[in-house]
């Protein structure tokens, strides 16, 4: 028996017997414990039930590239190209940037879980199987990389978008790819560029959004993380159609990004910026300081103004931001 058949039996949320998951998988019990441990160990909360069998302690449903494809329109299923679901991969953007040269555009990897997913600044994506949604995509670019100016925040507000299809909208956006609700970290972007500076390339967006998470990723995180479980009462929508929903704003945003930049996401940015008037502590290599948000640039750059007045534009990579006000 396979880790990932195991999770699918216990997908339902009822108790199932050892025995009879041994006896479906032609396996022993030993085996079923093998795998049952395995998926502990990478952070899926198996109960064992007293009196005999396992059970999750939620109800889940495996991504599934056919129910995702039914869930988008037509004209969004036609415009983008593969759309591949793996059990369990490094990371859903290092899949992508294997195969840049022989994808069409808009191709799209998803994985149940990853062994080495990242975040900004090298941070690690804490990623168990069958929880949550890991998804990344290959969109190419004419205008060099010059062109892709505040493209992560424009992923930020796609997300939004897609959120807000489902009947999900109390998030906000916290420069330059996270987002929060509340003050608690609930997605986040990585963006990944290749190509030429000045002529064509790649960008690999790379997408982590928390559906469910149990407390032992809470502990495990190192900031204030949640998940749509919690936002919604314990009742989230099933993954495939949060998955359909976020390619499906995906899809049509970057479209836009490539026509138009930044300037099509700016007034929705602001809207739900998150840092906009708060006061802020400003952790750059070179030296912290404190200072009040004042929103972004037309190029996504964060704008603040520090305590003897000075305004200063934010754009580097290595610059950490964070509100010192709830």
């Amino acid at each position: 028996m396979l880790a990932r058949d195991l999770l699918e039996a216990l997908a339902g949320g009822d108790a199932v017997s050892g025995a009879a998951l041994a006896r479906k998988a032609g396996v022993t019990r030993a085996a079923v414990w093998k795998q049952i441990e395995a998926l502990r160990l990478k952070g899926v909360p198996v109960e064992a039930r007293v009196g005999g069998g396992y059970r999750l302690p939620w109800t889940t449903e495996l991504l599934d590239t056919q129910r995702i494809r039914a869930g988008l329109a037509p004209e969004t299923s036609a415009r983008i190209g593969m759309l591949e679901v793996h059990w369990d991969i490094d990371s859903t953007s290092s899949e992508l940037a294997r195969r840049i040269p022989v994808l069409d555009d808009l191709a799209f990897v998803m994985a149940e879980a990853q062994s080495a997913g990242r975040g900004r600044r090298g941070r690690t994506w804490l990623s168990p199987p069958g929880m949550n949604l890991y998804l990344s995509v290959l969109k190419r670019f004419d205008g060099g990389f010059a062109s892709l100016s505040g493209l992560s925040l424009a992923v930020g507000v796609m997300l939004l978008r897609a959120l807000a299809d489902l009947g999900i909208r109390t998030p906000g956006l916290k420069w330059p790819n996270d987002v929060l609700a509340g003050n608690a970290k609930l997605a986040g972007v990585l963006v990944e560029l290749s190509g030429e500076y000045s002529g064509p390339c790649a960008a690999v967006i790379g997408v982590g959004l928390n559906i469910r998470l149990p407390d032992s990723l809470h502990e495990r995180a190192g900031q204030p993380i949640t998940d749509l479980a919690s936002i919604l009462g314990g009742d989230p929508p099933s993954r495939n159609r949060i998955a359909s929903a976020v390619i499906a704003a995906l899809a049509d945003g970057l479209l836009a990004f490539e026509r138009h930049g930044f300037a099509a996401f700016a007034e929705e940015y602001a809207a739900n910026d998150l840092l906009r008037g708060e006061s802020l502590r400003i952790i750059d290599p070179r030296g912290e300081y404190d200072a009040m948000g004042e929103g972004v640039d037309e190029r996504g750059a964060l704008r603040v103004r520090r305590a003897n007045g000075d305004r200063v534009t934010v754009d580097s990579a290595e610059v950490s931001v964070r509100r010192t006000t709830s």
